[in-house]
């Protein structure tokens, strides 16, 4: 497992996504987030590159793995305390009021996420059956703003909660959980060793010089489902090496 401390995140969120021109793969791109592989980690979430470009008000984020991207979604834990999320990530310096959330409150990350136990996304219905709440295994996306919590472990993040009785401002798909979370609806690709994840950021013109990584992780639901409600608990491997966020975009 891979230990991010605080003082370095808080160090590269204030520093400026570098923007390529196409839709190659993340590790053929100008500018990508490169990384080696790694010892011990799954293929499947072992970071070989990680990139993102911009087309008017759009961002396309790119990941390139080892393996199968998305092969792998967590093994159920029956109930939504101690649920297990498995989570391709794209921190940014972005502020979170970019996509809709209270200004200033954290790292605003873009996720596409598997977790079979509940679903998040309550205005999708990912499968096609009929049903908007069983969808939680098939992998979606989410924006959500990153907060150190020290009941998360030392050095750790999670999810940002809302406290009782806090009113923050929040985006439009917010899906009703007590945390800094957002269900837009956009749909990860899968490509081999590829994940690609188109999304709309309505202020494009305010995001130029946004810094960017790739990141792989677990995370899991409080067993007492109370907050800290969603923390990361396994980071397995960081195009950057060190969470630096050395993509730029333009």
């Amino acid at each position: 497992m891979i230990r991010i401390s605080i003082a370095a995140l808080a160090a590269v969120i204030a520093t400026p996504l570098l923007a390529g021109g196409n839709h190659a793969p993340a590790a053929e791109q100008d500018g990508a987030v490169t990384s080696s592989p790694a010892e011990n980690v799954s293929a499947s979430f072992d970071i070989l590159a990680a990139h993102a470009h911009r087309s008017g008000h759009t961002v396309t984020f790119h990941m390139t793995t080892a393996g199968g991207a998305g092969s792998e979604i967590p093994d159920p834990a029956g109930a939504l305390g101690g649920a297990p999320v498995l989570s391709y990530v794209w921190p940014t310096t972005l502020d979170p009021n970019v996509v809709g959330f209270e200004p200033g409150t954290g790292i605003l990350a873009l996720a596409a996420t598997s977790h079979p136990d509940f679903d998040d996304t309550p205005l999708f219905d990912e499968n096609g059956d009929g049903d908007l709440a069983n969808d939680g295994a098939g992998w979606h996306s989410h924006w959500v703003v990153l907060a150190p919590h020290d009941d998360c472990g030392e050095g750790a993040l999670s999810v940002r909660d809302i406290p009782e009785g806090e009113t923050p401002a929040l985006p439009a798909t917010w899906p009703g959980l007590p945390l800094f979370i957002d269900s837009p609806g956009f749909t990860p690709v899968f490509d081999g060793p590829e994940i690609s994840l188109t999304v709309a950021i309505p202020f494009a013109g305010e995001i130029a010089g946004t810094g960017y990584d790739g990141v792989t992780a677990a995370l899991r639901v409080n067993a007492n489902v109370h907050a800290p409600l969603l923390c990361v608990t396994d980071v397995f491997d960081v195009a950057s090496g060190d969470l630096s966020l050395p993509g730029v975009l333009d």
